[in-house]
Formats: structure tokens, sequence, C-alpha cells
């Protein structure tokens, strides 16, 4: 099996971290989990410190403040890549995505670069989201897909796969988004270098536990990266 690694972001994910954790390695113990935790104030990290003794593919890395899920994840792609790993998959730590789907995307890792899981694919899969933040959603992918020309139904979804190979040519640095706008540029960079993809139908389930990070700076931020990634396009300087 290739050597696999989840990566979740996490900040005042304290219970949510620990029941991922347990369920993520009861299902699948082969698999490497890094959490990228930016000083959660409830002490998220101190829950996975006391599970790294007993189980030596559990990762942690703390940084020292909430610096953004965007530059949490260009951290955790890097690690990869420097302990040479073969595919990463990216959630959530909240539970709106479902451990369970982890095994579709790396059997879709046999035959793509880029695996999404879409919120949209063959119908609305979202379960007690309020009206709008449903419509929110649905309509920055469609914004995304309709300014950048990319194809994908879910382009702001956090719940994706990639192979370290296309990682590995990305400009990683170059990453300029910071929020959940880094969810359209990763991908829209990936497909802008013709890497294959395919969209996995998932089921995305409103927390329970915690608050949503989403706010108006995020989304504001979303609206113009979406422009500005479309213009570096024809400018040829993705």
């Amino acid at each position: 099996m290739k050597k696999t690694l989840v990566i979740i972001p996490t900040y005042n994910e304290k219970i949510n971290a620990e029941k991922m954790l347990q369920e993520i390695f009861n299902l699948y113990p082969e698999i490497h989990l890094l959490f990228i935790d930016d000083g959660s104030p409830d002490q998220t990290a101190d829950i996975i410190k006391k599970y790294q003794p007993t189980n030596p593919h559990l990762h942690l890395i703390e940084r020292s403040g909430k610096l953004g899920l965007g530059t949490a994840y260009i951290r955790g792609f890097k690690w990869a890549i420097t302990n040479e790993f073969d595919q990463v998959v990216t959630m959530d730590c909240d539970f709106s995505h479902d451990p369970n789907s982890i095994k579709e995307f790396i059997t879709a890792l046999e035959k793509y670069d880029l695996v999404i899981g879409s919120r949209y694919c063959g119908g609305i899969r979202i379960i007690n989201w309020p009206m709008h933040r449903l419509l929110l959603s649905f309509f920055a992918s469609l914004y995304a897909r309709i300014i950048t020309g990319s194809p994908f139904t879910d382009a702001t979804g956090g719940f994706n796969a990639y192979s370290i190979k296309a990682l590995k040519a990305l400009k990683l640095d170059g990453v300029f988004s910071i929020g959940y706008a880094f969810q359209i540029e990763l991908k829209f960079k990936i497909w802008s270098k013709k890497f294959s993809f395919t969209e996995v139908p998932i089921t995305f389930y409103e927390r329970t536990i915690g608050h949503s990070k989403m706010n108006k700076k995020i989304i504001f931020e979303a609206v113009v990266n979406v422009l500005i990634l479309r213009l570096r396009k024809w400018l040829g300087t993705l």
C-alpha cells in the first residue's frame, strides 16, 4: 500500500481531535495522521500528545497562533514531501467529513492525482446547514467555476486528496491564499498543470461540537483571490 498521510488543521478542537484520531486509526491503522495546531487555547495539542507515545503514526506540528488554513496545509504538504509520503488526504476535524470516505479517496488516487470530495456532484448532500450557508457555499463554487474556467462542482470543499507528484509540481511558497480560498487556489493550480482529477460524491455534515471558522474576511478573500487566479493564468504567472 502507498504511504498515506491525512492532514488535519486544528484550532480549539480538543473534543473532536480526540474522537477523530481514535476513529481514523480504528479504521486505518496503517495510515499516518498529522495534526497542525495553531496554538489552541483549549489545549488541543495536549490531547494529541497524550496518544503519541503509543502510536508512531500520529504526528503533531504546533504553531504559535492562528496563521490561516492555507499556511497550515502548506506546512503539512512540505512535511509530507520531506518524509517521503506518496499521497495526502486533507479533511476537517469537526466530523463534517466522514472518515469512512477516506478509503474511497485512496482507491481513486490509484488513477488520479487530485481527488475532490464534492458536496454537489450528482446532487446536493449537505446535512443540517441553514439555507444561507448552503447558498453561500453553492454559489461560491459556481462563482469560482465561472471565473476560473475550471470544471469542479465543488471548488471550495476541504475534503480532498493529492498525489505527492502533483504537490511537488506546485510552487508551494507561491500559494497566496490564507483562508478557505486556499482550497480554490490549490485545485485550480493542479488542474492548470494538466494533472488528472476526479470528483467523489460525499455527504457533508454540519459540526455538532465547536464553532465554524467562517467570517466576512474569509469570504472577501475568496472573492478577490479567484479574480487574481484568473488574471495570473492569463498572464502566465501561476
